[in-house]
């Protein structure tokens, strides 16, 4: 039996419950305010790969939002993209820590690699619908400038953005896309954390550098093989979340991620699905080091204060 008192005791297993998620927020949060411009620029590559038009590469996507949005245009959305950090970041990698500790053999030193996928999928399967309805947002605001003025929708910011989906689509309007966003979120911690936790134990066991070192090299396997891993599931997630009804015959582009995968796949072929690979490799990559590094020292940070 613990010594502390009862209200003591619960407050430290609600903070024990809490603290995972809150690192992984915390986390999300700080590798966001760097990476929030090149998602951007991934993001509208998509949109003009998937029909929308504008500028196809890179460079000329920069140039266009300097020209025609300004500095802040790199930002924009930037309020659902924390919103989203807090909700799927946090959800992501606090229940990864959650499911690897139950998943835990006392008999093993480390799990075996099927057992870290098996958790590293289901805990991005989870994040994935709490986190949608701000990572709906985040798409249409970074989307919203290439539309037609008709079209746009002009949220002011997430609270706006989630308001107005509701009133026009109804709650479930929030869960569009839900399906591929899913799928993406799967793929991506299956790479992500995954290959992460194997290679740090695999480097560990060679007494390779240091600890930071581990960390940071563990981080970029983990962040390349997130990459590799979820752009095909990415690109459909951002062309069904983005879709317009036709103004003429009311119908959307696509029924659903298959058949989004499908049209796609016909119309640019198989390689469609990988557009903006590199714009997406530096968005992601960085990103999961980033997010991957920080958990590693607010975790430190909480053991030096004794949390």
């Amino acid at each position: 039996m613990s010594n502390l008192p009862l209200k003591e005791h619960k407050e430290h297993a609600g903070w024990k419950a809490a603290k995972p998620f809150l690192t992984g927020s915390l986390a999300g949060m700080t590798a966001t305010c760097f990476i929030q411009p090149v998602d951007m620029v991934k993001v509208r590559i998509q949109l003009a790969a998937g029909g929308t038009g504008g500028a196809q590469g890179p460079i000329e996507i920069v140039k266009s939002i300097h020209a025609n949005e300004g500095l802040k245009g790199f930002y924009s959305g930037l309020s659902a993209a924390l919103t989203r950090q807090v909700l799927y970041t946090g959800a992501r990698l606090g229940l990864f820590d959650k499911f690897t500790h139950l998943a835990h053999n006392p008999e093993e030193k480390h799990l075996p690699f099927y057992k870290l996928a098996g958790c590293a999928m289901a805990a991005g399967g989870f994040a994935a619908v709490v986190g949608n309805p701000a990572d709906l947002a985040l798409v249409r605001m970074q989307s919203d400038s290439l539309l037609p003025a008709a079209e746009k929708r002009g949220y002011k910011n997430i609270g706006d953005a989630l308001v107005s989906i509701v009133k026009a689509e109804g709650a479930m309007g929030l869960f569009g896309g839900v399906a591929p966003t899913v799928y993406r979120a799967m793929a991506q911690n299956f790479g992500m954390l995954a290959f992460n936790a194997k290679a740090k134990s695999a480097l560990e066991h060679m007494e390779f550098g240091n600890d930071n070192i581990r960390v940071f090299t563990a981080a970029a396997i983990g962040g390349f093989a997130a990459s590799v891993f979820a752009l095909p599931f990415d690109y459909v997630k951002t062309q069904v979340q983005k879709m317009t009804a036709d103004p003429v015959t009311g119908k959307m582009p696509y029924t659903g991620p298959l058949d989004c995968a499908m049209k796609q796949v016909k119309a640019g072929g198989p390689l469609v699905l990988y557009s903006g690979f590199p714009i997406f490799y530096m968005r992601m990559a960085p990103h999961a080091m980033i997010s991957l590094i920080m958990q590693d020292q607010i975790k430190k940070l909480w053991k030096s204060m004794g949390l």
